[in-house]
């Protein structure tokens, strides 16, 4: 929260009745308009704060729940925070960069192995049942033929990584309770765990059974780096754990961009990644791979190919901008407007043809009797086309069984 938010949340844990936004802003001095609105806002957003609405003027109390329990911490007090492991104790802790690296090298790894098991150059210790409930919804598989992503599938693959992490985190969550574990401690826990030091150590032997095979699980993901001492084992949180409390849509917790697009439609992807180079086939022709230069083309067929699939103009244009290359990124647009234009034209291209189910009327015995079923149809906003000429029509199926009993009552 912002500090401003915090002190409003002081401020009002001891007010049981709704305080009014002009009793509000008497808080802040003039100048601090603005930083007022972000801090109401963020309340909002964050349901610590309800929204009172009345016909004269709105108000504002603190949600009962979320004022409860803190008043309780305030009083009682709390668990104190797990503390981390003496530099004495612990070997050497990897820099940031190397931990950086290993969330990096882990998670992309799992996500090959989600979309593309055979792509993955090390499987993850998830069962193989624990991977079929991460796969469901995104890949499907008929019979005798390889899994493939569905729409969400390539939907999600398209998402920021804090989104497709927290995807990740709910299928594990509502999965937990078929394993005897709780959910609520189980949230807890990772709550917990996105308020620790990245690249501290912490003990091991500080977390409960539930919690030490969860750490394990949550090494697999690139979340939290596991390592041994002589005596003791300690885990090593990362900045994807730390990022799990982050807002999904704060721009400061994003990766660094890797994509370059010309305005000729060419697409150069600094980058050495598997997943990046199967990302971008999604909706782009991958012409060659260098060790660490992907160099494509958008072009016509590969765009319809991911409309086809489900992948929206919009998911891509967004996908191009959020991984720009620092490069371009500082620039505005940081994708060619001329390319941007060109694939929100090329979707509309496929959504020219609406189809309707419909049924073919000919050979009708005589005119009036044509006449007859095209007024039908007209009044019941159901005709589609019609050849006067050669008596013929075509009307909507769902008015179908009232024109075949129209016809049959007039052939009697």
């Amino acid at each position: 929260m912002p500090p401003l938010a915090k002190k409003y949340v002081l401020q009002m844990l001891y007010i049981d009745v709704p305080v009014t936004a002009k009793s509000l802003e008497e808080w802040v001095l003039a100048d601090g308009s603005s930083k007022h609105k972000v801090a109401i806002d963020r309340l909002i957003q964050l349901r610590i704060l309800e929204v009172i609405d009345r016909k004269k003027e709105t108000s504002y109390k603190l949600n009962p729940t979320f004022q409860t329990n803190l008043r309780k911490h305030l009083i009682y007090g709390g668990i104190l925070p797990r503390e981390p492991m003496p530099s004495n104790v612990t070997v050497r802790l990897p820099t940031s960069e190397e931990l950086d690296a290993y969330a990096h090298e882990q998670w992309e790894c799992f996500l090959l192995q989600l979309i593309s098991s055979g792509q993955a150059e090390k499987p993850t210790n998830f069962s193989s049942s624990m991977m079929r409930i991460f796969q469901r919804g995104l890949l499907c598989q008929r019979e005798k033929e390889a899994p493939r992503l569905t729409e969400s599938g390539f939907q999600f693959l398209l998402m920021d990584t804090n989104a497709q992490l927290w995807y990740i985190i709910r299928e594990y969550i509502s999965n937990s309770e078929e394993q005897g574990v709780d959910q609520a401690d189980l949230i807890a826990f990772l709550l917990e765990l996105s308020f620790h030091t990245t690249g501290e150590a912490y003990n091991m032997n500080t977390l409960t059974d539930d919690q030490r095979a969860m750490i394990k699980d949550l090494s697999d993901l690139g979340l939290v780096k596991l390592q041994q001492g002589r005596k003791d084992s300690w885990f090593i949180p990362t900045k994807l754990a730390t990022n799990l409390s982050v807002s999904l849509t704060d721009s400061s917790s994003r990766k660094q961009g890797f994509v370059v697009v010309e305005t000729n439609f060419r697409m150069y992807a600094y980058s050495s990644s598997k997943l990046h180079c199967e990302i971008l086939r999604l909706f782009s022709r991958v012409e060659y791979q260098l060790p660490n230069l992907i160099v494509g083309a958008i072009t016509k067929e590969s765009l319809y190919n991911a409309f086809e699939n489900g992948i929206a103009a919009e998911q891509i244009i967004t996908f191009l901008q959020q991984n720009a290359h620092p490069r371009v990124a500082e620039k505005l647009p940081s994708v060619p407007e001329n390319v941007t234009d060109q694939i929100r034209l090329w979707e509309t291209d496929l959504n020219r043809v609406e189809m309707t189910p419909a049924h073919f009327y000919d050979d009708f015995p005589s005119r009036d009797v044509f006449e007859a079923a095209s007024d039908l149809a007209r009044v019941h906003c159901g005709l589609l086309w019609e050849d006067a000429k050669k008596m013929r029509m075509v009307v909507k199926a769902e008015i179908h069984m009232l024109m075949r009993e129209q016809l049959r009552g007039q052939n009697k």
